[in-house]
This record gives C-alpha cells, structure tokens and sequence, in this order.
C-alpha cells in the first residue's frame, strides 16, 4: 500500500514532491450519524431550563448560565406573588432558554459524544423533563391565583375594620369611613366577580347596613335621618345587581324617621318643618306621611288643653310653633290646621299675661297683657287685658298692688271724687288700680318749676292765681295703689312714683304731683305722706329728681 501510495505521489513529479493544492477547498462531508436526533435531544434538555443539552456536550459553562437564569427566575418569583412574575424577567428567561436549545443543538449536531448514551432515549428524556417547568407554571399560575385570592380577603378585611371603627361614632363623623369601605366592597363585587372574597360581599353590605343605620334600630329617629338618606343614595353610585334587595330597603326606615323625629320636635318654633316637610314631599304615599296631620292635629288640641294648666305660657309658645310648622307643610290638610293653632294662640296668650301676674311676673304680665289688647283689639277680653296690664305697672313698683288680679265687674254704690292737679313742668300719667283701674294723663303746668326737697310739701299746688292742670276721678270706695309717670317735659333723673291710699265714703279726695330738685348725693328726698287725703287736709304727691 505504502509502495502503490508512491506510485501515485510520484505520477504527479518526477522528483517525489508533494504536488500543490486543488483550485477550490474540497466541501465538508456529511454530518456524523445520529447528529439530528443528538441536536434534538440537547435543545430539548436546554429548554427544561436546567442546562442538561450542554452537560451532555460537556459545556459546564454555559450550563452554568442557564442554572443561573433559572435560579434568578425562582428567586424573583417565589413565594408566589398575586401580580406573577413580572413581565420583563420573563420575557428574558424565555429568552434565554430559547437561545440556549439553539445553541445546544448547534453544538450537539457537529460534535462527536462519548459515553453511551443513545440520541433517542435522550430526545425522550428532554420531552419527559419539559414537563416539570410546564407543571411548574401550572403550580405557580395556583399558587399565584391563591395569594391573590388572599389579597382580595385582606382587603375585604380591610372594609370589616373600617365600618368596625365607624360603627362607633357619630355618622356625621365617620362618614368619610363608611365611603371607604363603601369603596372596598364596592371594587371586590364589581372587579373580581368571581373571587371568594367578592362571594362575601353581599354579607359584608348587609353588615354594612346594619352599622350605618344603627340609629334606626335604636329608635333615635332624629339620629337616624342622616344615615338612612345616605343609604337611600348608595344605588347611584353602586351596581344595584350586588346591592340586590338593600337598594330599596331605606326607604321604610326613613320615612318613620323623618315622621318621628318631626313629631318629636313639634312644639318649638317651626321645630319639625323640616322633617315632616321632606316625609311629605319625598314618600307622599308612605303610612308615615298619612299620620302627619293626625299627629298634629292632635298636639295642637293637647297644648289648647294645657292653657288650663300650670304653664299656660309654654303652651302658647308650643301653639305658636305647631302653626309655623303647619303653615310650612305641603297639603291643604295639614296647612288648614294653622287656623286652629292661631285660635289656641290667642287664648294662651291671655292666659299667660294672667299667669304671669298670678306668679308676680309684673313686668312680664304687663308686656304680654299690654301685646293682647293692642294685637286683638276686638277680643271681649281686650279691655280687662289693659286693667292687669296697668295693675301689673304698678305692681311692679308696688307689689301690694299685684296681690290680687283687678276685679273683673265694677262695683256698685256711691263714688268719691279724686282730683289730681299737676304743679310739674312736664307731663304726669297717672295709673291707679283697686275696686277700679285705669289711668289719667295731666298735662305740663306751664310756669311751674321744680321744689327743694324742704319747699315741696310746703309750696306745691298753693300758688295763688295758677291754674293747675287737673283731672277729676271719680271711684268708688276700697283700697287704692298709684303709679305717678313724668313724660313729656321730664328729663332722664326724674323718677317714677308710686304710693297707695284708702279712698272712703263721704269725701272729696286731693292729690298735687310736683318735683323737687335731688341733692347731689341723694340725701334730701322728702318723707312724702299718703299722696292722696281727704279735702279738709290736702296733700301733695311728690316726685323727685
């Protein structure tokens, strides 16, 4: 073979030497049997992520890197997260495997391997290990699934504590608390349908009901308007297939809330108007609105019946506010009974200024009594208003004269006469009551002037030649109280006064009014008698300033 391999050589030079090279490079020759299956079998076993095509082509190192991303891979992505794995770190683990099952079989088809083992079992190994990263993403997509259902449970925990927390306030104040949670149950049911935490949801509402309209069941009906109007809203910004039977429920409860609590307040000043006027205007048709006239109807006749009482005033008061609070009212129905409450009115406040003078409120009683005669000037009581109106003037000087209310008759039998003359440089009004009341008015005394304290009783009314203004009473005999009032003409120091006499059978009574100059420090005010005396002894009424 060796000498036939000269023989070939030597054909191309006599002197043996090698001969040069063809024009072209001769082509590769076929790959090694089994390359494809080899090649098969290495990307394969890259893509189960482990790196095992280039253990078998012994490339330790790039199987390193792909233990690597596969070790990053778990770390970022266990324990499972309700979000997964993110999408980046994915999309670059993906990748590198898919590089990897490339560059495997690259290598695998040109290389030679030692050892015994057989492409074909390889291949099948790499289709039985691809089914540990499928069944991983499988475990992972539940347990990913699980933490998210987890999250979904802490965050419907998160609404139980809110509406725990709200439970135990004020509405007004855990209002914003209660949105919240609104807010939780709300982005469960409507978001994550078909979670387990979205099946608790329509509980949680029910729950969450209950707390808001705790006044309710309470039976704090005033307590209870402002959450129940919340609730009744709820479907407006909440799917009513969630809500289901709660979306109508506050209607019944708000209309016996709006009802009771106006029915609660009837009485004060338009109290109730507010309350009853929406029940009438928002549920017309309810059980509850039917009972508001009824209802007020009746505390109207309850106060009429208390001007008998201990208290006639606050009765009047309470009359007042029942025909504010009917005249506001939707309905002929209810506005009709403002009439009724304005009738009761009347009759309270008579009955109050006679109160008030029983319970030596002189200056109250005046007021009231004084309003009556000048507000209802065609009443039959208007006069007799005025007579306790002038007693309780004077009263309120002289409490004597409130000891009893003015008689109601005048008495009969024989009448004594009473001038008053005025020697006062101003106006003088004077008030009496006793068998009588009434008043008279004196008019200034021109050139008259103002006494010392020691002149008054002295020189008052005894002026030779003046004409004093005069008015001449004639009453019948008892027991009499004054009130003498300085108007025009009088400046702010002089005082009002006041005094009380007998008027007996069978004289002609005199009184002077006059005033007298005050010291500086108030020490020289005369010690003025009995203002009014027989004619055979007359005597002055003074007045100081």
């Amino acid at each position: 073979m060796e000498s036939g391999d000269r023989d070939v050589l030597a054909g191309y030079g006599g002197d043996g030497a090698v001969p040069p090279p063809p024009a072209h490079a001769p082509s590769v020759g076929p790959p090694p049997p089994g390359a494809a299956l080899r090649a098969a079998a290495a990307a394969l076993l890259n893509l189960t992520g482990l790196g095992l095509g280039y253990a078998l082509v012994g490339r330790w190192g790039r199987a390193a890197v792909c233990w690597v991303a596969t070790a990053v891979l778990l770390w970022v992505a266990l324990p499972a997260d309700p979000d997964g794995v993110p999408a980046g770190v994915l999309v670059g683990y993906l990748l590198v495997l898919v590089v990897a099952a490339a560059d495997g079989a690259r290598i695998a088809r040109g290389a030679t391997v030692g050892g015994a083992w057989r492409p074909g079992p390889a291949v099948g190994l790499g289709v039985v290990l691809l089914a540990v990263p499928a069944g991983g993403a499988v475990v992972y997509g539940s347990a990913r699934d699980e933490a998210r259902e987890q999250m979904l449970l802490e965050r419907l925990e998160a609404g139980d504590e809110r509406v725990a927390a709200a439970s135990g306030r004020p509405f007004g104040e855990a209002k914003g608390e209660y949105g919240k949670a609104l807010g939780v149950y709300r982005a469960l049911g409507e978001d994550h349908p078909g979670s387990r935490a979205a099946e608790l949801v329509p509980d949680r509402l029910k729950a969450y009901y209950d707390a808001v309209s705790a006044p309710y069941a309470k039976k704090r009906h005033c307590d209870a308007v402002a959450p129940l109007t919340y609730l009744r809203t709820l479907p407006d910004s909440v799917d009513g297939k969630l809500l289901g039977e709660l979306a109508a429920w506050p209607d019944e409860p708000l209309a016996e809330s709006l009802y009771g609590c106006g029915v609660s307040r009837l009485g004060a000043a338009g109290g109730g108007g507010a309350e009853l006027g929406e029940l009438l205007r928002t549920f017309p048709e309810s059980a509850s609105a039917r009972r508001v006239a009824p209802a007020i109807d009746g505390r109207i006749k309850d106060q009429v019946a208390a001007l008998k009482g201990a208290d006639p005033c606050a009765a009047t008061t309470a009359l007042r506010g029942l025909g504010a609070t009917a005249s506001q009212l939707p309905g002929d129905s209810v506005k009709k009974l403002r009439a009724d409450a304005d009738e009761g009115v009347v009759d309270g406040v008579y009955a109050c200024g006679v109160d008030q003078f029983k319970d030596e409120k002189f200056g109250a009683a005046r007021t009231t009594l004084t309003d009556f005669a000048r507000t209802y000037k065609s009443d039959g009581r208007a006069g007799r208003a005025r007579d306790i109106a002038i007693a309780a003037e004077i009263a309120d000087d002289r409490p004597a004269a409130g000891k009893r209310l003015p008689p109601s008759k005048r008495p009969g039998g024989a009448r004594m006469e009473l001038v008053i003359s005025n020697d006062a440089p101003n106006t003088v009004e004077v008030l009496y009551t006793g068998p009588v009341t009434g008043t008279v008015t004196l008019r200034a005394c021109a050139g008259c002037e103002r006494y010392s304290a020691s002149e008054g009783p002295r020189r008052a009314c005894r002026a030779s030649g003046r004409n004093y203004p005069k008015a001449r009473l004639r009453l019948p005999s008892g027991e009499y109280h004054f009130l003498y009032k300085h108007g025009t003409g009088a400046t702010s120091r002089v005082d009002s006064y006041s005094s009380g006499s007998r008027v007996r059978p069978g004289y002609t009574y005199t009184s002077c009014t006059y005033v007298i100059e005050r010291g500086p420090f108030g020490l020289d005010l005369p010690q003025l008698p009995d203002p009014i005396q027989p004619v055979v002894s007359p005597w002055g009424a003074g007045s100081s300033r």
